[in-house]
């Protein structure tokens, strides 16, 4: 993102297939002003992801290949966690405490050793998208773009997701993103709640087996299951 004479505006940005399918469900006015708003953000503050990683998980998850969506909540908080994929971490990060979690309920459900890192690009070249409800925010402050308008190009990204001809499992963790689950009206769909996997959430996560339960609902679907990780047989 390049700040020049013409004002930004954050839609431009998108990868060509995914802007073509959430103009229609955002507001222009809303995602102008959030563009103003991130622009002063990382030109006068210390802002995660970077700003060339802000739309990552559109450019890693085409529309048409995506069908798994995990919605997460805004980036992380600390230098060089971000890459703008929900839960993931670069590689050599250290694994952080939620995605350790997910990396335990993965061993618990599928019996497997987990990715042997953070990062989980992986997932996302089998059409799982790692998306945030906000996919920006200032250092060392959670929550910090909450409600500027991020949510509504999110929500259009649901709603784009929502209007596609074959499955998507929508897995929604924790109260912010279950509170997502009436954009998703397509019966074809499938919507898988739980807890949050941060250590701050003693329950409702662990124990919710959403590894095998998306495969399977991919698998009666007729597509094929998703490799969560390397020790995983081949499919």
């Amino acid at each position: 993102m390049t700040v020049s004479a013409k004002p930004v505006y954050l839609l431009d940005f998108l990868p060509d297939d995914w802007r073509e399918a959430v103009t229609p469900y955002v507001d222009p006015a809303v995602v102008a002003a959030l563009s103003s708003f991130v622009v002063e953000q990382y030109r006068s503050e210390t802002v995660y992801p970077r700003k060339q990683d802000i739309y990552a998980a559109y450019r890693l998850s085409p529309l048409a290949a995506t069908r798994v969506l995990i919605l997460g909540q805004d980036p992380y908080i600390r230098p060089g966690q971000a890459h703008g994929l929900s839960f993931s971490v670069p590689p050599g990060v250290p694994v952080p405490p939620s995605l350790h979690n997910v990396y335990q309920e993965m061993r618990e459900d599928l019996g497997v050793d987990p990715p042997p890192s953070g990062d989980l690009t992986a997932w996302c070249r089998q059409g799982v998208m790692l998306l945030n409800a906000v996919l920006t925010v200032r250092a060392g402050n959670p929550n910090s773009h909450k409600g500027r308008g991020w949510e509504n190009i999110t929500d259009a990204t649901i709603r784009a997701l929502n209007a596609r001809a074959d499955r998507v499992v929508f897995v929604l963790w924790g109260a912010a993103a279950k509170a997502k689950a009436p954009l998703v009206t397509n019966d074809r769909h499938v919507v898988l709640r739980a807890g949050h996997p941060s250590p701050m959430n003693p329950s409702g996560f662990r124990g919710s087996r959403p590894f095998s339960r998306i495969n399977a609902a991919l698998v009666a679907a007729g597509a094929p299951p998703v490799r969560w990780s390397p020790a995983m047989p081949r499919q």
